[in-house]
């Protein structure tokens, strides 16, 4: 048997990771500035986070749903006091796309209705009803085109309100920013005026924070800048640093009944202890500030650049560290050469956007390193 060949990978395989460092099985080392598609949020091999998982693997790896499990209240306090929804509920299961089928799923059976509609760029997972509120024809196949999904333009609020109006819609449900699309970002304004839009018409707003919430962009979710309440959020990558879990944060607005949503694997021991873990190193390492601080400085010298070496960057967008950097035509091969000469890991968007994803305990050094690399590539 082999494995089904649906990836396409790079011929690096990493063996070891410590910090922001990555290192081959031919003993290569490599900044890590994608921090595996947003996952890694505390630094590989935190050694707070070995700890807690060894901890609490000697005791109890897992569990079922069927019992009580402490470490699931003990997430859901950190989690709410950190992120500042206190008030709201954590249903847990395993990725970020369980998290918006849950959400969407708890949606409709909350409305009463089945229609959604999402945005012109989405991503919002692959299993059937995320892949289907993903504006990816070449993702979804005949089995997920079933669901009932509109797609408006970003920031048009007059779209939005056209389709709520028809009085058919459970769900809205959009990304704090837009990851896959190429680093877009929600204006501020439209936000606050989909908020009260959704509020006013009885639909609910899902906040897809998988990608952009846990500190990247300076806030615990990229969607707080706007000063709004959703109805849920959803998370995952950055919540495990690595291991698989993914969440559902729901207003206390929205009540629970026995047997609506569930899950074998989701919230079991093992991804609790590492959750909590995140959690901690965040709070006591000042994270989020530093994701703050280090994406401004980096953005900040990346419009140095692009205004000192005109013709080879079209744009750069994000906040903290979500960055997006859209080259232009002829220097799109800019991140291959960074990889594979410079050995710095970055993430790709389309086929002219470099996504930066770093950990977020990068250091000032670690970002001086990939802007000396990245100005020398674009003056080849």
């Amino acid at each position: 048997m082999k494995t089904f060949d649906v990836y396409k990978l790079w011929p690096i395989e990493p063996v070891k990771a410590t910090g922001s460092k990555v290192l081959d099985k031919d003993g290569q080392e490599y900044l890590d500035l994608y921090g595996g598609h947003a996952v890694i949020s505390i630094g590989h091999g935190h050694p707070h986070y070995k700890k807690m998982l060894n901890d609490q693997i000697e005791k109890l790896g897992f569990y079922s749903n069927s019992v009580q499990n402490s470490l699931q209240t003990e997430l859901a306090v950190k989690l709410g006091n950190l992120s500042g929804y206190p008030d709201y509920s954590l249903f847990l299961c395993n990725s970020g796309a369980e998290a918006n089928e849950n959400a969407l799923k708890l949606a409709s059976f909350v409305s009463g209705k089945r229609r959604v509609v999402s945005f012109k760029g989405a991503f919002h997972g692959r299993t059937s009803g995320a892949v289907a509120a993903t504006d990816n024809p070449n993702i979804v196949s005949p089995f997920n085109s079933g669901h009932e999904v509109t797609f408006v333009p970003m920031n048009s609020i007059s779209a939005v309100e056209a389709e709520l109006s028809k009085g058919d819609v459970a769900a809205v449900i959009i990304e704090g920013i837009q990851g896959v699309a190429g680093i877009f970002s929600p204006d501020s304004m439209f936000l606050k005026e989909l908020s009260l839009l959704t509020k006013r018409l009885g639909v609910l707003l899902i906040l897809d924070e998988v990608q952009s919430g846990y500190g990247r962009t300076g806030n615990f979710f990229a969607h707080q800048q706007a000063g709004i309440k959703p109805d849920m959020i959803t998370t995952a990558k950055g919540m495990g640093n690595g291991f698989p879990i993914g969440g559902v944060l729901i207003s206390p607005e929205i009540k629970a009944e026995y047997g609506m949503l569930g899950t074998t694997f989701g919230g079991n021991h093992l991804a609790c202890a590492a959750a909590i873990a995140v959690l901690d190193v965040i709070e006591s390492e000042n994270l989020i500030q530093n994701a703050a601080e280090i994406g401004a400085y980096i953005i900040g010298k990346l419009q140095e650049i692009k205004l000192e070496l005109p013709g080879r960057i079209s744009g750069i967008r994000g906040r903290g560290l979500m960055i997006g950097i859209e080259m232009e035509s002829g220097y799109t091969e800019v991140r291959n050469r960074l990889l594979f000469e410079d050995h710095i890991f970055t993430g790709g968007a389309k086929s002219n956007i470099i996504r930066l994803l770093p950990p977020l305990m990068i250091t000032k050094e670690d970002a001086d390193r990939f802007l000396k690399c990245f100005k020398a590539q674009l003056t080849k």
